[in-house]
C-alpha cells in the first residue's frame, strides 16, 4: 500500500499540470525559478534565457496571419489613385479625368477582344488626317475615348490622332485638362489578333486659355488659338500612359512619381496593382526596328545596325524583335532593356511616329523609369510641337543603348 501513494500523488499532480495552461505553466515555472535565483548566478542566466512558448505561439500566429492576408490583398487603380490624392500628388480633378481614361481602356480592351466576333475588323472606309486608312476599330475607339473624357467633365480639350484638329469640351464643369491620345496605336494589327495600345498624355489647364462656347458651338479666332496651343512640350506633361491590348490587358502610368503597372482582372472588373517603380534595365541586347526600311535609312544608321549584328568580343549579337506596334514593343523594351527606334527615312523624312501624342507620352513614362526618349540628338521633352500631328523620329529605351545610337548619328 505504501507504493501507491507516491505513484497517485504522482498521477494527481500531472492531471493539474495538464489542465494548467501552456501560459500558466510558464508564469509557475519562472516564479520557482526566480525563487531560487539568490542563491545561484546560473539560475539567474537560466531566468534571464526564459521563454514563454505560450506568448511566442500567439506571435507566431499574428505573424503568419499577417502574411497569409498580405498575400491575398489587391491593390486597385482606383485605390491606389486616392492614395496619391490623399498624399496631396495629384488633385481630385485628376484623379476623375485618369479613371475616365481607365474606363475608356476597358471598354476598348473589350472592344479588341471581341472585334472577330463584332465584324470589327477591316478598314472603315475613310482616311485620318495624316493619310492614313482608318480601321473600324480606329473609329470605334476614338468615340469611346472621347466620350469618357466629356463625360468626366473635367477635361477642357482633347487631341485625338483621328481627329484633324483639338476639339473643345463644352460639358467642362471644373479643371480643364488637356488631354492627347492615340486612341488605337497598332490597329494595322487588328485583323490577325497582334498586341496593340492605347497612349496619352495629361496636360495642366491653362488659365489664360478657357474655351466657353455658346449655343452654337461656335468658336471665336481667339478661341480657335487657344484651342490649337494645347501644343506644349513633353515636360509639361502632368501624366502619361498607355494601355495594352495583349494576353492581358495592361494600364502602365507615370504620375510623375515612378513609373506603375496595373492588370485588369477580369473576376473583379478592376485594374490591380501588378508592378510597382518599374525600373527599365540601363542596358539591353535587343533592339527593335522595321527592318524592312533599311536601304531607306542614312548611312550612319546603317553602321549602326550593322554594329548591332557583329557578334564582337562576347560572340553574340543583338537579337531583333519588331511587332509593329508602338505599345507592344515599347512595352518589352521597357521591362527587358535595349531600344526601340522609328527613323526617317528617304520616304518619312520626320519618321511616323506623332510627337504630341505617341513620343512625348512614352518618353516621359521611360524617364521616369529610368531610360531615355530622344529624336538621335536631343531629348524628346525638350522639343516645342509647332502642330498637333507633327511626327519626329524616335528611339527610346535603356539609357546606355540610346546613347549609343546618339554617337553613331552624330
Amino acid at each position: 500500500m505504501a507504493s501507491i501513494g507516491p505513484t497517485t500523488t504522482t498521477t494527481t499532480a500531472a492531471k493539474v499540470r495538464n489542465s494548467v495552461s501552456p501560459f500558466q505553466q510558464c508564469i509557475n515555472f519562472k516564479k520557482t525559478l526566480n525563487k531560487f535565483s539568490s542563491s545561484s548566478n546560473a539560475a539567474t542566466k537560466r531566468r534571464g534565457g526564459v521563454r514563454c512558448m505560450a506568448a511566442g505561439a500567439a506571435t507566431e500566429a499574428a505573424e503568419i496571419k499577417k502574411k497569409s492576408s498580405s498575400e491575398f490583398e489587391i491593390q486597385t487603380l482606383t485605390n491606389w489613385l486616392l492614395k496619391q490624392e490623399q498624399a496631396g500628388v495629384i488633385d481630385a480633378e485628376l484623379t476623375i479625368v485618369l479613371s475616365s481614361i481607365s474606363m475608356a481602356c476597358k471598354q476598348i480592351g473589350a472592344l479588341v477582344q471581341r472585334a472577330g466576333i463584332s465584324n470589327l475588323t477591316g478598314i472603315q472606309g475613310a482616311v485620318n488626317v495624316q493619310g492614313e486608312d482608318q480601321k473600324k476599330l480606329d473609329v470605334v475607339s476614338n468615340e469611346v475615348f472621347s466620350n469618357c473624357l466629356r463625360s468626366s467633365g473635367r477635361t477642357g480639350i482633347i487631341a485625338s490622332e483621328e481627329e484633324d484638329v483639338p476639339v473643345a469640351v463644352e460639358e467642362s464643369y471644373s479643371g480643364n485638362y488637356i488631354v492627347v491620345f492615340d486612341p488605337l496605336d497598332g490597329s494595322s494589327n487588328i485583323d490577325a489578333a497582334v498586341s496593340t495600345g492605347s497612349i496619352f498624355g495629361i496636360y495642366s489647364p491653362n488659365d489664360e486659355c478657357i474655351v466657353d462656347t455658346d449655343d452654337d458651338n461656335e468658336l471665336s479666332a481667339e478661341e480657335q488659338r487657344c484651342v490649337v496651343n494645347v501644343c506644349q512640350p513633353g515636360d509639361n506633361l502632368l501624366a502619361a500612359g498607355y494601355c495594352m491590348y495583349s494576353s492581358s490587358v495592361i494600364f502602365v502610368l507615370t504620375i510623375g512619381k515612378g513609373v506603375y503597372a496595373f492588370t485588369l482582372d477580369s473576376m473583379y472588373g478592376e485594374f490591380v496593382l501588378t508592378q510597382e517603380d518599374v525600373k527599365i534595365p540601363k542596358s539591353g541586347k535587343i533592339y527593335s526596328f522595321n527592318e524592312g526600311n533599311y536601304q531607306l535609312w542614312d548611312d550612319k544608321l546603317k553602321k549602326y545596325i550593322d554594329g548591332l549584328k557583329d557578334p564582337g568580343p562576347s560572340g553574340k549579337p543583338y537579337s531583333a524583335r519588331y511587332i509593329g506596334s508602338l505599345v507592344g514593343d515599347f512595352h518589352r523594351t521597357l521591362l527587358y532593356g535595349g531600344i526601340y527606334g522609328y527613323p526617317r527615312d528617304v520616304k518619312s523624312k520626320n519618321g511616323k511616329l506623332r510627337l504630341l501624342y505617341e513620343c512625348a507620352p512614352m518618353s516621359f513614362i521611360v524617364e521616369q523609369a529610368g531610360g531615355k526618349g530622344s529624336d538621335g540628338h536631343q531629348r524628346i521633352l525638350n522639343i516645342q510641337p509647332t502642330e498637333i500631328h507633327q511626327r519626329v523620329p524616335l528611339y527610346i529605351g535603356s539609357v546606355d543603348e540610346v546613347d549609343k545610337l546618339e554617337k553613331y548619328l552624330a
